[in-house]
């Protein structure tokens, strides 16, 4: 079996979107001066925002066609597996996947190593181990070690800021649909001064009052915090017990994650923004995060999210990913050291997660709380969706 063609697309959402929101979420725009000099300018988070995706079918001399995906930069990474990554794969067995993996790896090495180089190079990556498992007719996760789970565990990960009334009500929606673990997200941070942080406590405590303290509630700063205001406002979020902060500081700043993780007993995690094996070690032996969230396809893809799995398994230090999407649903269903997933119930389109939902068919709904992969279904188990296609605009 040798890949005999790579087909990258970006799937452009021309439909209808729900308009930003003042202190949606924090972000690590924030802390940066906002001179209006940007159209964008009254809404932080639309650097953040992704209204497009990158889709790549890897095709085999034997028809077999795999699926993988870029949600970061898919113009840049269109053009990075064009013009780049798509040599080295080619005529290749997929079978030889840690070859492949290396070669685009180090054949970027110069200018990649991070960001959306290494979310491209994840896109074929995924797709391949789609090819071996319709090879073979098994689901992915079987060819990674198995069923470590009767069922996945999820939690419900769209609580952004918004109303208190209205987040109280979607909590309690979800909560009688049987979840057990929410997590949401702060609309303040340092440039709020100690409104904003009387802000975000009223928010934890109005979550707090919904799901009560038999349920994990977990807390999303996206690198919108610095570690002068985590440390002012850490000690007054221990009584709400959070199951984990998330990325309180920009990605880079490894040594103010190991402060904050050393300061409180509230475990710090991340690694959502970081894209290599070796990122993690650094991670790992600076003790940074207690937890770790790496994205599938944005470290190298499941060649290299099944290493970082086993590293993070010797440091016990538990990996939940990023986003939730089956490409990370079979790793943690395959890793005894992966508890739970995240989850997003299909949604209109607002940050971009949802776009997932408009492009590929198959991903499992939740139900009471979990969600289960199929042992009869081969490969990653997604489809394209056709039903969509005239809301995207198709870049070829």
């Amino acid at each position: 079996m040798k890949i005999t063609k790579i087909r990258a697309r970006v799937f452009e959402w021309q439909g209808p979107t729900v308009p930003p929101q003042g202190n949606f979420c924090s972000n690590a725009m924030d802390l940066v001066w906002d001179n209006k000099a940007h159209a964008g300018a009254d809404d932080t988070m639309d650097t953040f925002r992704f209204h497009g995706w990158t889709v790549v079918e890897v095709e085999t001399d034997t028809g077999l066609v795999g699926l993988g995906n870029v949600a970061l930069a898919p113009r840049i990474a269109k053009a990075i597996i064009d013009q780049y990554l798509a040599l080295h794969a080619l005529g290749q067995d997929p079978w030889d996947y840690e070859y492949i993996n290396q070669r685009m790896y180090r054949a970027t090495h110069a200018w990649g190593r991070k960001g959306v180089a290494m979310a491209a190079i994840s896109a074929i990556d995924i797709a391949i181990w789609d090819i071996l498992g319709k090879s073979v007719g098994k689901p992915v996760f079987k060819l990674l070690g198995g069923r470590t789970k009767e069922k996945i565990p999820c939690y419900y990960s769209k609580l952004y800021r918004t109303d208190l009334g209205e987040m109280q009500r979607e909590a309690e929606t979800y909560l009688k649909q049987g979840f057990k673990a929410f997590k949401m997200r702060f609309g303040y941070g340092p440039q709020h001064g100690a409104t904003g942080v009387v802000e975000n406590l009223k928010s934890v405590e109005a979550v707090r009052e919904v799901i009560g303290y038999d349920n994990d509630l977990m807390l999303e700063c996206y690198m919108g915090w610095n570690v002068e205001y985590a440390k002012r406002i850490l000690p007054k979020l221990e009584k709400y017990q959070p199951r984990w902060l998330e990325e309180p500081v920009i990605a880079d700043d490894i040594d103010g994650y190991a402060e904050l993780n050393r300061l409180t007993s509230i475990p710090i995690s991340g690694g959502e923004h970081e894209f290599s094996l070796y990122g993690f070690k650094q991670l790992l032996e600076k003790k940074a995060v207690s937890v770790v969230q790496y994205d599938t396809n944005r470290v190298g893809g499941i060649t290299m999210a099944h290493k970082i799995n086993a590293l993070c398994e010797a440091y016990s230090v538990p990996v939940i990913p990023h986003a939730g999407q089956m490409h990370n649903y079979h790793l943690t269903m395959s890793s005894l050291n992966c508890p739970m997933s995240e989850y997003f119930p299909m949604f209109d389109v607002e940050v971009g997660n949802e776009l997932f939902y408009y492009i590929f068919a198959g991903e499992p709904v939740a139900e009471n709380g979990f969600l289960q992969l199929r042992d009869d279904v081969p490969g990653l188990g997604l489809t394209l969706r056709t039903d969509y296609l005239d809301q995207f605009r198709i870049v070829e």
